[in-house]
């Protein structure tokens, strides 16, 4: 995977959570969610970007919006339900007027430093 102007990224661990809007406006689902980061990735939290496949190359994604997030700490806010778990969630692909869209939550970085503590974080192997 290729992220349109970004050196690195790292995925989202399996431990992750979210809160939903219990009345949310009729607009992007992702954009009413609150994602819940552990205790150990609040450093990143203005890193996470949800990322959707392109048109013009299918290997390629551009970042759409930073993520919305709360650490586990953190009291859930007034009108969203959970924590529910990001995955399964994130495992099936959003159709939309009869495509498929490729969406993802990923973190993004610019520095190869931030990238490595991210990942020592998640515990991810290079």
């Amino acid at each position: 995977m290729i992220v349109q102007d970004t050196n690195f990224f790292c995925d989202m661990p399996q431990d992750m959570k979210y809160l939903r809007d219990r009345n949310p406006p009729q607009n992007f689902l992702e954009q009413n969610m609150i994602f819940v980061l552990p205790e150990r990735l609040r450093k990143f939290r203005r890193n996470l970007f949800h990322v959707r496949r392109t048109e013009a190359d299918a290997t390629v994604y551009a970042p759409l919006f930073r993520v919305r997030c709360i650490t586990e700490r953190e009291p859930v806010p007034e009108g969203y339900d959970g924590p529910f778990d990001v995955f399964p969630f994130y495992t099936n692909p959003t159709r939309k007027r009869r495509r498929t869209l490729d969406y993802y939550v990923l973190f993004l970085f610019q520095d190869k430093l931030s990238y490595v503590k991210c990942r020592d974080a998640l515990g991810q192997v290079p």
